[in-house]
């Protein structure tokens, strides 16, 4: 009897072992597929249409971008790569991602079998140049990894990186393996981009180490570089692209190397390792050094997976539709591209001032797309990448303190001057009143100031007259909102620095907007040198160029661009039921823009043109006034209509994740419309749940019940952290203090929510 307890009591056991080791297992899986969030990006989403979007391997924020280059040109290929071509050039380390302009595409690998002419070659003439097709077929995409089959040359290619280092794998079949050669191509660049001086040197047996200066729209780059081979060198050649030159080192304006290894009668695999610095070679052997010491390919594509899942893993939401999981999660993908490290593991780096520094305590950056990224993108950053907006800060100020200006639009150490406005003043701003520390705060203040008062890009104008004269400049307009909106940001940050007679300036001159607003028709329009408007009859439809008052856009965009003081802007229209009239107006009225129009004014739903960065706020601003399911009937119908998860599914160029920023925080339920501060306008959450890691164990989790149905676009009521909240807008330190926020949606519009006036959210002066 006792034996037979005894066995039965090992049986029950044994029993609650095994069901406690599959509940493990089953919470082990569970957690994995929560965690391996990479699975819902597809990096082709934006590679079509005006997407310009980048292709290849990469880490959060990395300085390497190592991606396929198309042999084509043009607007379309400004990241160097488009879904309608079959062409690789070859594999380049540096690209921009969702920009209107093309540049980069330093450093260019291209394995090859055969005689092969260093050149470009033409479209339908593989014969002509170094360049091969490919089949779509053959491609495989996921963040921090590519791989392609070069049917010209048949190798397969396959690409990981770390933060300054690219990892290729090469593999030589059939008859390629007998002739295995890569040439390392210094004379590509993408569109505008172009050589100044190569130069190329043969170290020893597995290593070419050289520099890359160029000019375009970045006037003086510079990129220096390590590439260590897997197996031995059996010969290496030179050539300035006209002819062969002796010896192992060339100095050149074009220059190409070909690095020969030894036949095989079977498939040959060789590894290179490439490390780049804007400083010197020996800054990118360190560099290579501290990143990549081994040879191990699946190690680091893996590792490179696991970087993109933590910081993917910053928002982790649930949702039924698989279309928004793609889209949410790729285009969180998009917005980590860049900014981009930009130096060495030693803190090395290229300066605005052209002279190489080190960064001492923090991490420099580049690629600011600012006039963009302002409005979106970095208010996100101050959510989920706190940490790293000290680095941000502390960037933009070294900037400063070399070129004597915040950047405007800064690539690889050089300052561009694209766009319009202060845009690193409301990012500054910003970080400041929203507590963010690890900067110094007077020396950003004075940075913010300093640029501000400048003569520079009509500023001298500015400040003399009250607003920039349409007769002297071009995109007078866009110019003058943009300073005023910059302007008033700095205001609050001087009140927050109790320094009044700054406050009372820099607010006086925010309010400059109503200077161009014309009463009689309802439009911002320009003005003349003597104060008055334009004699001739505005046509609010009509676009041109950088030729015209307006900056990518027309007087019916650039009407709204009032976020700092919206209740200004409706006593302009004479009140508020004047107000919605004409916002209404906005998102129906259609008219030819004319044959000049910007390019980049897409997306459009009436005038409301979605695609570019002008018009983002302006779904938002009928919560001003107190109808706040107007502003969920529209960000939800751009969320559904603009936004797909097919490499066209960005309506617009994705401008270093704006775009996606700006579907990110819509989608879970709320925008910043105010430039600086930390004010979040709700709109309509299109995810049930979100969770949100704020770092130090806090969350903040969103709920949207009742939110599984596409007529459930409405928010009924709210609560915050279990008490009713009827404010339609929610500040930052209530979401960083952690918590939860639960929406409940309908398919009616509330009578009531958000209607009061002291519900609505309301501009600080």
């Amino acid at each position: 009897m006792k034996s037979d307890i005894c066995i039965y009591t090992k049986i029950l056991v044994l029993i609650c072992f095994l069901f406690i080791m599959e509940a493990s297992c089953k919470s082990q899986n569970t957690y994995n597929e929560e965690y391996n969030l990479t699975k819902y990006v597809d990096p082709y989403i934006g590679t079509g249409a005006h997407g310009h979007v980048f292709m290849g391997a990469n880490v959060p924020f990395g300085a390497v971008q190592l991606g396929p280059t198309n042999i084509s040109h043009g607007w379309d290929w400004c990241s160097g790569y488009h879904i309608s071509d079959s062409t690789i050039l070859g594999f380049a380390h540096m690209h921009l991602s969702g920009v209107g302009t093309g540049d980069l595409g330093d450093i260019v690998l291209m394995p090859v079998t055969g005689y092969v002419k260093l050149r470009e070659g033409i479209h339908g003439d593989q014969s002509s140049g170094m360049y091969s097709l490919f089949n779509r077929s053959t491609e495989t995409t996921t963040p921090g990894y590519y791989a392609v089959h070069l049917n010209r040359y048949d190798i397969d290619v396959e690409l990981t990186a770390t933060r300054r280092v690219g990892f290729h794998k090469y593999i030589f079949k059939n008859k390629a393996a007998s002739d295995p050669r890569v040439i390392i191509n210094l004379e590509a660049g993408i569109d505008w981009d172009s050589p100044t001086e190569g130069y190329l040197i043969q170290e020893n047996d597995t290593v070419v180490s050289g520099y890359r200066l160029s000019t375009g729209w970045a006037k003086d780059q510079r990129v220096y570089f390590t590439a260590v081979f897997s197996e031995p060198i059996n010969k290496f050649s030179l050539s300035d692209s006209v002819s062969v030159k002796d010896g192992i080192s060339l100095t050149a304006r074009k220059v190409y190397g070909e690095v020969f290894f030894t036949s095989s009668t079977k498939k040959k695999k060789i590894l290179v390792k490439v490390a780049i610095s804007p400083v010197s070679i020996e800054g990118a052997k360190r560099n290579l050094q501290a990143e990549l010491p081994g040879w191990d390919f699946v190690k680091v594509k893996d590792e490179a997976n696991r970087a993109w899942n933590k910081e993917l893993n910053k928002i982790n939401i649930k949702t039924n539709d698989s279309t928004v999981l793609r889209n949410f999660y790729t285009g969180l993908y998009h917005t980590m591209i860049a900014p981009s490290i930009f130096c060495d593991v030693d803190g090395g780096y290229f300066g605005a001032d052209l002279k190489n520094h080190y960064s001492t305590g923090f991490t420099n950056y580049t690629t600011f797309s600012l006039w963009d990224t302002y409005r979106t993108a970095h208010p996100l950053m101050t959510i989920i990448h706190p940490e790293m907006m000290p680095d941000i800060i502390n960037t933009m100020l070294q900037i400063y303190k070399e070129q004597g200006k915040l950047p405007v639009w800064h690539l690889v150490g050089n300052e561009t001057d694209a766009m319009v406005g202060n845009p690193a003043i409301p990012v500054i701003a910003d970080a400041y009143l929203k507590g963010i520390v690890g900067f110094d705060k007077n020396l950003a203040y004075n940075a913010m100031k300093t640029s501000a008062l400048l003569d520079e890009r009509g500023l001298k104008e500015y400040k003399e007259l009250g607003y920039l004269p349409c007769d002297k400049m071009k995109e007078s307009v866009a110019k003058g909102l943009e300073y005023a909106l910059a302007d008033w940001t700095l205001a609050q940050v001087a009140k927050e620095r109790d320094m009044k007679d700054d406050y009372d300036y820099f607010l006086k001159r925010s309010n400059s907007f109503a200077r161009y607003f014309d009463k009689k028709i309802g439009f911002m329009r320009g003005i003349m040198s003597d104060g008055k408007f334009r004699e001739e009859p505005l046509n609010p439809f009509l676009s041109a160029h950088k030729e015209n008052d307006y900056t990518e856009g027309n007087a019916w965009q650039y009407t709204w661009l009032v976020p700092q003081n919206v209740e200004g802007l409706v006593n302009l229209f004479g009140g508020e039921n004047e107000f919605i009239q004409k916002l209404d107006s906005l998102f129906v009225i259609e008219g030819d823009m004319g044959p000049s129009a910007s390019m980049d004014i897409t997306g459009l739903i009436g005038q409301y043109a979605h695609g570019n960065e002008p018009s983002h706020h302006i779904p938002y601003l009928f919560s001003y006034v107190g109808q706040p399911w107007k502003t969920a009937e529209k960000v939800r119908k751009i969320m559904t209509t603009l936004y797909h998860d097919r490499p066209e599914g960005i309506c617009g160029n994705e401008d270093i994740g704006q775009m996606s920023a700006w579907y990110i925080m819509s989608a879970l339920g709320f925008y910043p419309l105010a430039p600086a501060g930390g004010t979040y306008v709700f709109g309509s959450p299109l995810i049930e749940r979100a969770t949100i890691d704020l770092g130090n164990g806090k969350t903040f989790v969103i709920k949207a019940n009742n939110n599984n149905s596409p007529q459930n676009i409405y928010i009924q009521n709210v609560s915050l952290n279990g008490k009713a909240y009827t404010k339609s807008y929610i500040n930052h330190a209530d979401i960083i203090a952690g918590g939860e926020l639960i929406f409940e949606m309908g398919s009616i519009p509330s009578e009531i929510f958000g209607v009061k006036t002291t519900d609505r959210p309301q501009s600080i002066q």
